[in-house]
Formats: structure tokens, C-alpha cells, sequence
């Protein structure tokens, strides 16, 4: 046993694993390549919660351009407003991003990132009890085609990133007339039926391929702790 094997057993033992940091083992480095390579200067965050996508961003991709966070619920806004308010580059916008202007009720989540404007589903809760429902809010939904032109141009490199716990579908419906000018898109895809209503990991494959979309990397996401079942992977598209 050499001493990398060595390294890497002692690791496991205490919960941890040792993975070489390039694109063809590791998901930062993988992701990080494809910013670099697709030339992303834009990125359009749906769902960000309290900004945990943007830092990751910023820290540990080292992505520097704008972002520009779509967030409903008030608390999670609230922080976020302030992140993006002290980085410059960053705006934060207090809605969500779904197939009609209107306003709807979004359920909050115990752990509030699993917070949806759907049900959630007992596949869900068994898997993250924690994620429970604790209530509702009264929220305002707009269509990316509403304010695509206010806040993007055309000539960038944009990614647009969804992770809306199911509601992702009604965010593509919604940006019909924003899609020919965003050439990558990240989102959550489920395996198993998390949200009533959601669209599946098939039927989002098909659509997006429709549109003359590719997938260029795949990753689990969330999965049962239990049973080691992969529920939802994290994938990103790319028309070439």
C-alpha cells in the first residue's frame, strides 16, 4: 500500500474521502471547466434561497461575473439581499420565476430549501424529515420572458440555474421567448416523485433535448440516507 492509499483509508475511516482535484474526478473542478469552456458571464439563479449557489460561485469556482438571484420567500430574501447588495456584481430580486405573472403560495419548509410551491410528497419526507412543511407565504411569481430584456442581453453568455423543488417545468415554460438567447441551464431533476406535479427526470431530458439541448454533466444531488437510493441529481444542459 503506498502512501496516497494509505491517506485515503484513514480518510474513510473518519467520514471523509480524498479526491483528485481535476475535472475528471472531481464536480467543483468539472463545473469550473465548463464555466471556463461555455464562457459564462451571466448567471441567471432561480430558487436561491439565501445565496448558497452565488457563494459557491464566487468561493469555490472563483466565478467572477454577475449574478442575478430570483428569491420569494422574505427571510431567505432577506439575507440574500444583503450578500448580494456587499459583493457588487450580484443583484437579488424578491420573486419567483414561474409560467404567469400572479401571485400563489409557496409552503416553507423546515429546512426551508426544500420550501415549493407544490406538495411535497411522503417520498420526500422520509428520505428528509427535517424538510416538513411549517407554513406559507403569500408570494409574487413573474416569467423570466417578462423581465428577460430589463436585466440580460442578449450578446452575454448565460446560464440559467433552477432549483425550485419541483417547479422547475414552469420555469421553462415561462421563458419561451429568453430560451434561443440562454445557450446553458442548470437544474434539480428527480428520479422519484418528490413534489406533486413535478416533471420527472425523463420528461425534462426529452423537452430539453427538443430544444436543442445536451446534457454535459450529471450528479446526485439528494439521496436516501437509508437506503443509498439517488432521489434527484443536479444536471447541466448546453446548446452547442
Amino acid at each position: 500500500m503506498n502512501i496516497k492509499q494509505m491517506i485515503r483509508r484513514v480518510c474513510r475511516r473518519i467520514g471523509y474521502d480524498v479526491v483528485r482535484y481535476e475535472p475528471t474526478f472531481h464536480p467543483d473542478a468539472r463545473r469550473r471547466a465548463l464555466f471556463e469552456s461555455f464562457k459564462i458571464d451571466t448567471v441567471l439563479d432561480v430558487g436561491a434561497n439565501t445565496g448558497q449557489y452565488g457563494k459557491y460561485l464566487r468561493n469555490v469556482i472563483g466565478y467572477k461575473g454577475r449574478i442575478i438571484s430570483f428569491e420569494p420567500l422574505s427571510s431567505a430574501y432577506s439575507e440574500l439581499r444583503r450578500t448580494a447588495i456587499a459583493d457588487g456584481s450580484w443583484k437579488a430580486i424578491n420573486n419567483a420565476l414561474g409560467n404567469k405573472n400572479g401571485r400563489i403560495q409557496i409552503n416553507i419548509a423546515g429546512n426551508s430549501l426544500s420550501s415549493s410551491a407544490l406538495e411535497m410528497l411522503p417520498s420526500h419526507l422520509k428520505a428528509a424529515p427535517e424538510s416538513k412543511y411549517i407554513g406559507k407565504e403569500d408570494i409574487e411569481v413573474i416569467t423570466l420572458d417578462s423581465v428577460f430584456k430589463d436585466i440580460c442581453s442578449t450578446k452575454q453568455s448565460i446560464l440559467l440555474k433552477i432549483d425550485t423543488q419541483g417547479y422547475e417545468r414552469f420555469v421553462i415554460e415561462g421563458a419561451t421567448n429568453s430560451l434561443p438567447f440562454i445557450a446553458t441551464i442548470e437544474l434539480e431533476m428527480s428520479l422519484v416523485p418528490l413534489y406533486q406535479g413535478e416533471m420527472l427526470f425523463n420528461e425534462m431530458y426529452e423537452g430539453l433535448y427538443r430544444r436543442d439541448y445536451r446534457m454535459v454533466s450529471i450528479e446526485a444531488e439528494f439521496s436516501d440516507n437509508r437506503t443509498g437510493q439517488v432521489l434527484q441529481v443536479d444536471s447541466i444542459f448546453h446548446r452547442f
